[in-house]
Order: structure tokens, then C-alpha cells, then sequence
């Protein structure tokens, strides 16, 4: 039979060592770690690596991306394919002649006629729309300028005092009343 002595040398931890750290947890004042095991711990790989997560919710964000556009160009396809697969319904006289008139439409839009007058029209309506932006924008400098002007004169007049240091009461009750009246 072996002795206590030779566990302990072979590895064996008994009471004692257990025993000896607890102590030096009370002594310390918690479970500290050592050098040796502070460095161990922070070399060890945690789950955390915030280069790999910021990589993988790339990854995913443009795995997201190219699904989306696949599905919009095989819906594309799909509307295509419906389209040239529609059968062609026998026209009667009535519908050859609103073909004939789209048609002649077509070739009045494609004429240099109608294209000059379609751009004047978007130039005419762009510069409409201009004017009005221009206008909105004058209305709102002047209302600006107005309130400015309003503001300085309120200030200037309740900054006014008298001889002897007090303000002028006159122009402090004109304001509150004003605020009275314009309050409903």
C-alpha cells in the first residue's frame, strides 16, 4: 500500500492544496488570478472576434442582395415569357382600327415635330416650376426679414431704461398685451 507522500508526488491534490487556496483567496480578498494565468486567459481564443462578425454580416448582407436581384430577373423573365406566350385573339374591325390609330400615334411621337414640341413642353413646365420654387423661397426670405425686424425693435424697446437705471414700462405692458390679444 502506498503512503500519503507518494500521491501528493505523483499529482494528487489532497486537502492541503485546496485548503492553502482558500486561504489565499481570504488573504487577497477574492479569486484573483496570477501573472502566468491572467496572460494564459487572455491568450486563449474567446468567441468574440469583431473583424469576423463585421466580415460575416457583410457576407450575409450581400448573400441577401444577390438572392433579391436573381428573383427580379427571373420575375423579369417569367413576364417576358407570359408576354410572347399570349394568344393571338382574332381582331376585329373595331380593334384593327384602334391599332392603326396607335400606330399612326407612334409615328407622331417618333416624328422630329413632336419630339421638339414634348421637350418644349418639359422645359415650359420645369421653368413653371422653377418660378413657383423661386417665389416660395422670396416669400419666405421677406417673412423672415419681417420677423427680424420685428424682433430687433421688440428688443432695442425693452432694453430701453430710464435715468435712473429702471426699465420703461411702457414698452414692457405694450408687449404683454399684445401676447394677450393675440392669444384667443
Amino acid at each position: 500500500m502506498k503512503k500519503r507522500e507518494d500521491f501528493n508526488q505523483v499529482g494528487f491534490r489532497g486537502g492541503d492544496y485546496i485548503r492553502n487556496r482558500k486561504k489565499n483567496e481570504k488573504r487577497i480578498g477574492g479569486k484573483a488570478l496570477s501573472l502566468a494565468a491572467f496572460a494564459n486567459a487572455k491568450s486563449r481564443p474567446s468567441g468574440y472576434n469583431p473583424s469576423f462578425i463585421k466580415k460575416q454580416r457583410e457576407f450575409y448582407r450581400n448573400a441577401k442582395c444577390i438572392n433579391k436581384f436573381k428573383k427580379s430577373v427571373k420575375r423579369d423573365s417569367q413576364f417576358e415569357e407570359r408576354r410572347h406566350t399570349l394568344p393571338n385573339i382574332e381582331a376585329t374591325n373595331e380593334d384593327e382600327n384602334v391599332l392603326k390609330s396607335r400606330k399612326i400615334n407612334k409615328k407622331k411621337k417618333t416624328s422630329l415635330k413632336a419630339l421638339g414640341e414634348e421637350v418644349e413642353e418639359k422645359r415650359a413646365e420645369a421653368e413653371k416650376l422653377r418660378m413657383e420654387r423661386e417665389a416660395m423661397i422670396q416669400a419666405k426670405k421677406e417673412e423672415r426679414a419681417k420677423a427680424e425686424a420685428k424682433r430687433k425693435f421688440l428688443r432695442d424697446n425693452m432694453s430701453k431704461r430710464t435715468r435712473s437705471g429702471q426699465p420703461v414700462m411702457k414698452y414692457r405692458i405694450q408687449h404683454i398685451l399684445e401676447g394677450l390679444l393675440e392669444k384667443p
